[in-house]
């Protein structure tokens, strides 16, 4: 694997075909929640209210999280050709999404991917403990992004985006057109020598109908459509509809690329997990089908290399 030389990345490098239960990746988080979980107990005890479903409306979507490292590695500089991926790491689940959340297996994924920009789905954020998504995003000294979408019963699961430089201002659209889908897609806008550009991480639904909604919310939206751009995520693309024609004949169109399958990520079949862009040009597109990230989730993550717009 190759070595990124990032503080504490030594967290998550483990020998393939361990144990996950083993893995003392998350030892301190673990550690954090079974302390905080105490803390609970004790102050529930006494009457104290706590932050739960009853108390705060987590089931609305909204913008949680924006966070810099506190010890950020040296970057180059945000131009040229660079490396992105989108990754749906099924609340930290595991292959199956029955047992018990272990983010440890899909944080040593993203770490041997070694991508620029990232945009994750269905990430779960517990309501005690710990934050998987902020220890990971700080071991690899990433600037982080997390839009919530729904309240889940371990705690909030959204979108979110890791990123090498820093984010220069975050916008969240929501997506929910129904009752059964609470939907959004969380953009990341980054400032470098040329301009502007935007990236996307969003789950769209799986109803046909909600789907080519969501698409249309999308492709109407001023930064898309103004903004050179990266929409990257589980697209749902299960079959052509008109949404995804609609998607290829909008973003992809000029590429020439044809999409790996992701899903499932034991015996790849479907193209869920999708890279679009505009004013971005894909060089080279594929899913990153190592060992672990067979196990890790019940989708593969897919990693292009795209060459910004403006000079070198």
């Amino acid at each position: 694997m190759k070595e990124l030389g990032r503080p504490g990345l030594g967290l998550f490098r483990q020998r393939e075909g361990a144990r996950a239960d083993s893995d003392h990746a998350m030892a301190a988080v673990r550690r954090g929640a079974k302390h905080r979980a105490r803390v609970a107990r004790a102050s529930r005890r006494k009457g104290d209210v706590q932050p739960d479903a009853t108390t705060v409306d987590f089931d609305r979507p909204h913008l949680a999280l924006l966070r810099a490292p506190q010890h950020p590695c040296p970057v180059p500089k945000l131009s040229g050709q660079i490396t992105v991926a989108t990754y749906n790491v099924h609340r930290w689940s595991g292959l199956n999404g029955r047992s018990r959340p272990d983010p440890a297996r899909a944080a040593f994924v993203i770490s041997e991917m070694d991508a620029d920009l990232i945009a994750l789905q269905e990430v779960l954020r517990p309501l005690r403990g710990e934050d998987p998504i902020e220890v990971l995003a700080e071991a690899l000294g990433l600037h982080v992004a997390f839009a919530a979408t729904r309240a889940h019963k371990r705690g909030q699961i959204g979108n979110a985006i890791l990123s090498r430089w820093p984010i220069a201002s975050v916008s969240m659209l929501d997506l929910s057109y129904g009752r059964l889908e609470k939907r959004v897609a969380v953009a990341a806008q980054f400032k470098n020598g040329s301009g502007e550009f935007d990236v996307v991480s969003t789950h769209l639904a799986l109803a046909d109908r909600i789907r080519r909604r969501q698409v249309d919310s999308l492709l109407e939206h001023p930064r898309l459509s103004e903004t050179p751009t990266l929409l990257m995520g589980d697209m749902n693309a299960w079959r052509r509809c008109k949404a995804t024609r609609t998607l290829d004949a909008a973003l992809r169109s000029h590429q020439n690329l044809e999409w790996p399958a992701s899903f499932p990520s034991a015996s790849p079949m479907l193209s869920l997990d999708r890279i679009y862009s505009r004013g971005v040009h894909v060089l080279e597109l594929s899913a990153h089908a190592s060992r672990a990230a067979r196990r890790a989730s019940d989708h593969l993550p897919v990693v292009a290399r795209v060459k910004l717009p403006g000079r070198d």
